[in-house]
């Protein structure tokens, strides 16, 4: 399975992110190494009954793929909106 070439808005925040998705799967309870933080689609994908693998997918369809991204994604994203309201509140706090 290629990867895709991800640009971020931010230079250089690539290796940031992927700490990040790491913390926030380990946090969701999947076993996640800090090295390959990639990995952990494949056992989001066996939990949720997705065969992704690491030696093609062609037979996947865009549907089930998306199951695992989007668990993958939304975790993340939750945390985001969680941590950006945690900031507001303690900027409102030293008012």
């Amino acid at each position: 399975m290629s990867r895709r070439n991800r640009k971020y808005a931010v230079p250089g925040v690539a290796r940031d992110m992927q700490t990040f998705k790491a913390e926030v799967m380990r946090r969701e309870g999947y076993d996640v190494d800090p090295n390959r933080p990639d990995d952990v689609k494949y056992e989001v994908a066996k939990d949720l009954g997705v065969p992704l693998s690491p030696d093609g997918n062609g037979e996947l369809t865009t549907e089930s793929v998306g199951h695992v991204g989007g668990k993958i994604g939304g975790s993340m994203v939750r945390e985001m909106i969680r941590l950006a309201q945690q900031q507001l509140a303690e900027k409102d706090g030293q008012k």
